[in-house]
């Protein structure tokens, strides 16, 4: 990938750095999703220059990265932005340095309270209809391997179009977890319409880091 465009939040006393994600994030997913090659997948990806800071761990900056310069120009990020400019700081679209490494971003999916609680309510159930012990000490059985929800990944809180579109009077937040992860050596793919890999293991897709 060959060519660059930071995003920096500019938060102050009124909007908070996570809140500004949100609204930030949301915009250049929704003008991935505008640009996408096919139904699920973007060839414009995402980066985060400051991952793992102290206070927000995703820092203050969004690197949208592309293969050619004329993918960044359509993409329009200042058309999609422009109700935030004074709240961010947007570059140019600039080369990628030769001394990048590679780095992968990838969705983590990460079970909340509420996901854990009903899967163990579930487990009671069945449970307690196989055995024939009341549904109570089911649960209370469970309760000693009950696992706790996993926290410590960064995530932005987002919001699908999808399910509003749906269903107006649902909502439609929800954490997308971000998860860093340490490659050798360049990978090309595809990314999903959040910017970040679209493949794990073996097949994951780097971005460059710098």
């Amino acid at each position: 990938m060959n060519y660059y465009q930071d995003i920096t939040l500019l938060p102050d006393e009124d909007i908070a750095l996570g809140f500004l994600w949100q609204k930030i994030y949301q915009q250049v997913h929704i003008a991935l999703v505008e640009q996408k090659v096919d139904a699920q997948h973007s060839a414009i990806a995402v980066s985060f220059p400051a991952y793992g800071s102290k206070g927000f761990p995703l820092g203050n900056k969004l690197r949208v990265i592309a293969e050619d310069k004329a993918q960044l120009e359509k993409l329009n990020l200042a058309g999609f932005l422009s109700r935030f400019e004074d709240y961010i700081h947007l570059k140019s679209i600039q080369p990628v340095p030769e001394h990048a490494t590679p780095v992968a971003f990838i969705r983590q999916r990460v079970k909340g309270q509420a996901r854990i609680e009903k899967d163990m309510q579930d487990k009671a159930v069945l449970w307690a209809e196989k055995s024939g012990q009341p549904l109570a000490e089911c649960l209370k059985q469970l309760e000693k391997s009950k696992p706790k929800a996993e926290v410590k990944t960064p995530f932005v809180w987002m919001e699908s179009q999808l399910t509003k579109a749906a269903n107006p009077e649902r909502s439609a937040r929800f954490p997308l977890f971000i998860q860093r992860v340490e490659v050798a050596a360049f990978k090309p793919g595809l990314f999903n319409c959040y910017g970040l890999s679209a493949e794990r293991g073996d097949k994951i897709t780097t971005v460059p880091h710098f």
